[in-house]
């Protein structure tokens, strides 16, 4: 079956972007009494719409299943608290903002973003869509709101006095199934001279370093430039300046405003980005269709990899029970006759068990007590932190595996 239009502009979905067969949703995780009840599987078939070019998936499941309660807590990666921290500098720095500033953050999870406007004494409200993250939030002092975000929570929240002088969003627009309801709620809630910031991983990036694993049932929409630049403008927002930054292999930070806004002319970034999407080929419907062959051959040479290891007496387990790990485990079909176990920083993934491989999911101190030959650092985007954490593995000539662009072996 094939959806009906594209989710951004209504045309019609013919186009294939990838097809990863059949997958488990990436973020539910199974406990330990429900191993043996079935799961249920939906198509991770991935299209491109060919009239705006936005890479999207068809909706199997509802926010409301996906994100109510929630197993992902961001204040369990170092470099992401480091990461927010940065940000809140530069922001504040750049605009000015203070105690007579209102900042909303929509999808603000446990609050790791927002305290770092709350330690500067400028008002924040937190959007959170489950409630027991927003619960940690609320217990660090951070004013947070359970809702889903979108245009009649943006009214809501305006006649509540929250109109917004910042609006931020950090991976939360890949997971938006109503991207024209959403984008709508951001112009509801934006002041006049106000602006926000979205952060979301980078199409280009994604084809360009075979990021296919970011592709899951919980990511509705792949943005490159010249597709989120559409999306916003036909709501009367326009994007006047735009980042490259390192997160999550390679994400794109824009910065949006009112139409209206003339203080904040377009910037040389978003104009080049632009530009350089377009020489590329993201203009072109033919760019698009030719992902899929780079990706089959990324999973022969992982299963090769793995079974190598197997039949020379080796043992492999991973590190990280990330949601892109989960789609690049059963478009694989690697279980416990390839991968051990894996571990896992956060208790509330501990003691249970990855969707539809059913690999166990351990603390990070097993690795020491069993001593594995292989370390699949399957959150390959932070693989730099993960080797410093688990750098001991070497005293015993344990060896870090990194699966993504290709099959690399770290000493």
């Amino acid at each position: 079956m094939k959806p009906s239009v594209c989710r951004s502009c209504g045309a019609g979905l013919e186009r294939t972007f990838l097809d990863l067969g059949m997958s488990p949703l990436a973020n539910s995780y199974i406990k330990p009494g429900q191993t043996n009840r079935m799961e249920p599987f939906y198509p991770l078939h991935v299209y491109v719409c060919e009239k705006c070019l936005l890479v999207q998936l068809e909706q199997f499941s509802t926010p409301q299943d996906i994100f109510s309660d929630y197993a992902y807590f961001s204040s369990f990666s170092d470099s992401w608290l480091a990461h927010a921290r940065t940000y809140v500098d530069m922001i504040v720095d750049r605009f000015r903002f203070d105690r007579n500033s209102r900042v909303v953050e929509i999808a603000s999870n446990d609050g790791y973003l927002l305290q770092n406007f709350v330690a500067r004494a400028i008002p924040v409200l937190g959007v959170e869509p489950a409630a027991n993250v927003a619960e940690v939030a609320r217990g660090k002092g951070i004013h947070t709101k359970v809702a889903f975000f979108g245009e009649k929570t943006a009214r809501d929240l305006t006649d509540d006095g929250w109109a917004a002088d910042l609006i931020i969003g950090n991976n939360v627009l890949a997971h938006v199934p109503d991207l024209n309801d959403f984008v709508r709620g951001l112009k509801v809630l934006l002041k006049p001279t106000g602006l926000i910031t979205m952060e979301f991983p980078h199409l280009l990036q994604l084809v360009e370093q075979n990021q296919f694993d970011t592709i899951y049932h919980e990511h509705f929409s792949y943005f490159s430039f010249i597709a989120v630049e559409r999306v916003f403008a036909r709501h009367g927002m326009k994007l006047f300046d735009v980042e490259e930054l390192p997160t999550h292999g390679g994400s794109l930070r824009i910065y949006a405003c009112h139409d209206s806004d003339t203080a904040k002319p377009v910037e040389a970034r978003a104009k080049e980005l632009k530009s350089r999407e377009e020489a590329i080929g993201f203009g072109n419907i033919s760019h698009y269709l030719s992902f899929g062959a780079q990706v089959e051959a990324t999973k022969r040479k992982l299963l090769s990899f793995l079974i190598t290891a197997k039949q020379e007496g080796k043992r492999v387990v991973g590190y990280g029970a990330p949601a892109k790990g989960n789609t690049l485990l059963n478009y694989c079909g690697i279980r416990t006759d390839l991968i051990d176990y894996t571990v896992d920083r956060s208790p509330h993934k501990q003691g249970h068990f990855l969707p539809g491989v059913h690999i166990p999911i351990y603390e990070p101190e097993r690795v020491r007590a069993t001593q594995p030959d292989y370390l699949l650092i399957l959150p390959w985007n932070i693989r730099e932190e993960v080797m410093r954490q688990m750098g001991y593995i070497r005293e015993w000539g344990g060896k870090f595996v990194v699966p993504i662009p290709e099959v690399r072996v770290y000493s």
